[in-house]
């Protein structure tokens, strides 16, 4: 079974920034495509960014474009979420998720394309 886990949510204030990293139980981790989603209070869970297993490929939604960088270290199976220029509006909990791909280096970006998950972190945003 795949085990998938968060690490790096917390407080900050609005223009600051956070790392946050996902780990997963994988030997060939470089097989495997990542995606970070978020679900803020009240609402669902959506794609924030993705990344290929070579890390070739990345995607990102509009909103976080150009303030979010997603990258990975397939020797320690850690894929991380650089967020900076934070505002309140990012705040929400953070999930990582993980799908194999033994070939190609394709991004995914829709929660039913992701079979395993993590339990989130949890990021606030202070105004």
């Amino acid at each position: 079974q795949v085990q998938v886990v968060e690490s790096g949510g917390g407080l900050v204030q609005a223009g600051g920034s956070v790392r946050l990293s996902c780990e997963a139980s994988v030997r060939t981790f470089n097989m495997y495509a990542v995606g970070w989603f978020r679900q803020a209070p009240g609402k669902g869970r959506d794609f924030v960014a993705s990344i290929s297993g070579s890390g070739t490929n990345t995607n990102y939604v509009d909103s976080v474009q150009g303030r979010f960088t997603i990258s990975r270290d397939n020797a320690k199976a850690t894929v991380y979420l650089q967020m900076t220029s934070l505002q309140p509006e990012d705040t929400a909990f953070y999930y990582c998720a993980v799908r194999w791909v033994p070939f190609g280096s394709n991004v995914f970006s829709t929660e039913n394309e992701f079979p395993y998950w993590g339990r989130g972190t949890h990021v606030t945003v202070s105004s």
